[in-house]
């Protein structure tokens, strides 16, 4: 299978995102290096092959938008995950907490339809493919606290205050 990626310059770094034939993101994330992001993909949809794009049409309008500051352009991209039953169920799940309100593990488990599932809730955030997409960002540990993120927890600080900044201005 051959896949596109593409690299955009953000204010928090490089962002890059690797798509399907039919625009579905398979992987994304703060990084320039396309191949930390297609080890990440699931074994049954791994490219073969990459082909390097300057643009990738709705996904590179979407990431551009989302950073200055129109928080729901990423809503409708589409997404491919595979995984087990839960895992897909509460990707799906994340898609739906709203930019600017953040919800903790249990929240999220909660939601998920399995709220004494914490650690699944938390290994959904920690295995998901398509950062931005799927906005595992917005999950935190109870209290407040930031909890991991595999871009780092200065970029997930940097998403939640814009998405709370612009969120209160729309």
């Amino acid at each position: 299978m051959i896949a596109d990626w593409s690299t955009v310059e953000t204010p928090i770094g490089p962002f890059t995102a690797v798509v399907d034939s039919d625009g579905a993101v398979l992987a994304s994330g703060w990084t320039g290096d396309v191949t930390s992001l297609t080890g990440i993909v699931s074994p049954t949809l791994r490219p073969t092959q990459l082909r390097h794009r300057t643009d990738l049409g709705e996904v590179t309008t979407a990431v551009r938008r989302y950073h200055d500051g129109e928080l729901d352009v990423v809503d409708d991209v589409l997404v491919r995950q595979r995984s087990g039953e839960f895992l897909e169920h509460a990707w799906n799940v994340l898609r739906t907490v709203p930019a600017g309100k953040p919800v903790s593990y249990a929240e999220f488990a909660a939601l998920a339809g399995r709220p004494t599932a914490v650690r699944a809730a938390a290994s959904a955030c920690a295995r998901n493919a398509v950062a931005l997409f799927v906005p595992c960002h917005r999950v935190l540990r109870t209290g407040g606290a930031l909890g991991g993120f595999r871009w780092g927890t200065d970029v997930k600080r940097w998403l939640l205050t814009h998405e709370s900044t612009a969120h209160h201005q729309g």
